[in-house]
């Protein structure tokens, strides 16, 4: 599972022109869904994104979390985040979930978000959004939770 997360100062997100999510301060995080992955990575990218220090303390280091900032969560279902771009000029998203498995596990991750944190806004799979952000730093990492070897 794949989370580009994206420090920002507020972050909205549009379907058909009315707003169906936005936070303040915190983390906005395009996820990606790949075929093999499953709760346990939802979990894991969970947990890693609510405890991964990318806000500044008094001493303007990274050194707090979402958690310690008490911090707004906004996930967006991004698949083309699965993209191979290895060759040529077109992207293909064969690497990425089928459109079911992304939805569930996108929902399933919405859910244990929203029973951890009190400011959880999130997109809606599927649909052709408009997300507004102000990135502050800017920053923004790149996390993948591969699947676990069975």
């Amino acid at each position: 599972m794949i989370g580009l997360l994206q420090r920002v100062s507020r972050a909205s997100v549009e379907v058909g022109g009315r707003q169906v999510a936005s936070i303040g301060r915190g983390l906005l995080v395009l996820v990606g869904v790949q075929p093999a992955d499953t709760e346990a990575e939802a979990d894991q990218l969970l947990a890693r994104l609510l405890d991964y220090r990318v806000f500044p303390d008094a001493n303007d280091r990274m050194n707090l979390s979402l958690r310690d900032i008490d911090g707004g969560l906004l996930l967006v279902p991004q698949f083309t985040l699965a993209a191979d771009t290895s060759r040529g000029r077109r992207p293909s998203f064969t690497s990425a979930a089928p459109p079911a498995l992304g939805a569930r596990l996108f929902d399933y991750l919405a859910t244990r978000a929203r029973a951890q944190r009190a400011e959880v806004g999130s997109g809606v799979f599927g649909a052709d959004m408009q997300v507004a952000l102000v990135n502050d730093g800017p920053v923004t990492f790149w996390l993948e939770i591969p699947p676990a070897l069975s």
